[in-house]
């Protein structure tokens, strides 16, 4: 049975899988369709990847902490 604590690391978890998720499609967008970017200047563009790597190794050490230490309750499909 679940209690308020795996609801809370699960929370933590998805939030963090979530802004992974988003930092990896602002690189896509940045690395492959630069139009992402407003005026197109190089700071800009430069601007945004050091934005999106830092959203990346921010939800990618959140992960390592949750996975490693707060142990996620990870629901089996049941009836």
């Amino acid at each position: 049975m679940s209690n308020f604590r795996d609801h809370a690391v699960n929370y933590l978890l998805q939030k963090a899988e979530s802004d992974r998720s988003a930092a990896l499609a602002s690189f896509e967008l940045l690395l492959e369709n630069a139009v992402g970017i407003g005026d197109h200047s190089t700071g800009d563009l430069y601007k945004e990847l050091d934005t999106a790597l830092d959203q990346l190794v921010d939800a990618e050490d959140r992960l390592d902490i949750i996975r490693s230490l707060l142990k996620p309750f990870r629901p089996t499909a049941g009836p």
